[in-house]
């Protein structure tokens, strides 16, 4: 490696309430926080990592990532990962590996926050959750649930997502 080869990517830590942060819409009805986001750090890794909030009864919809690989590590609450059709409890500690292709889908069937910490490779999240989302203060009240935007199909499309129709 040469030493401009070295001197291009930074190390950093990232503190809670530090990251880019967007409040999701329906059916999520909670926020997502990305501390390491591809797009923001072209100097940085070619991955995204975040925490995301699914609030009490809602969930992440089912989708799809056809060429990116994602892992979830669940740090708080109860729920059900539906990954590629067949049901896995996510309780704290539980990790989930996405390969390519795997339709999945994170249900919180607990009465607090299901919370959860993804990395995704290669990344590119930052933009789908800044187009489909509202920017986020930490400690703000949430807002009342909004719906996705109407063109949430070309949003996806452009950004990391595969289609699951």
């Amino acid at each position: 490696m040469t030493s401009a080869t070295m001197t291009q990517k930074k190390s950093r830590a990232v503190q809670p309430g530090e990251g880019e942060s967007y409040w999701q819409p329906v059916p999520a009805n909670g926020f997502v926080e990305l501390a390491i986001a591809q797009a923001v750090n072209s100097n940085g890794p070619g991955f995204d990592v975040g925490i995301q909030e699914v609030a009490p009864e809602c969930a992440v919809r089912e989708h799809v990532h056809d060429r990116h690989e994602e892992v979830i590590i669940v740090l708080e609450g109860d729920g059900t990962a539906m990954i590629d059709g067949e049901a896995h409890p996510m309780h704290t500690g539980t990790v989930l590996y996405l390969a390519p292709g795997s339709r999945h889908q994170f249900i919180n069937q607990g009465d607090i926050p299901l919370r959860f910490c993804f990395v995704l490779t290669p990344g590119g999240l930052k933009d789908f959750f800044s187009s489909i989302g509202r920017p986020r203060t930490p400690g703000e009240d949430a807002p009342e649930p909004f719906q996705r935007p109407a063109d949430v199909k070309s949003i996806e499309k452009r950004t990391v997502f595969g289609c699951v129709d």
